[in-house]
């Protein structure tokens, strides 16, 4: 038998520290630690921080530019939760 999928982002918005804010199909909300993918080959481009922030929701999840992808799982189970409400600003250029 196999799981529910997990939820897809619908909306992202990358945050200081490596952390991406993101906005799931289901309405919940949740930040992401990105930084324990970067000691892979995989993600290294994710360390330059103007890169990181050209992160887009794609149909399934997010993603860089070159096809660098999370998996929607990862996102969605690896995310702590977020209420404040509405997409938290960048505080940091």
């Amino acid at each position: 038998m196999s799981r529910p999928a997990s939820p897809s982002p619908v909306e992202v918005k990358a945050l200081d520290n490596c952390r991406l804010w993101l906005r799931f199909d289901n309405g919940e909300e949740g930040i992401f630690n990105a930084a324990p993918y970067f000691s892979h080959d995989y993600f290294a481009a994710l360390r330059v921080p103007a890169f990181f922030r050209t992160v887009k929701v794609n149909p399934l999840t997010v993603e860089w530019p070159g096809g660098i992808d999370i998996c929607p799982d990862e996102l969605y189970e690896g995310s702590r939760p977020f209420r404040n409400g509405g997409a938290p600003t960048l505080t940091s250029a």
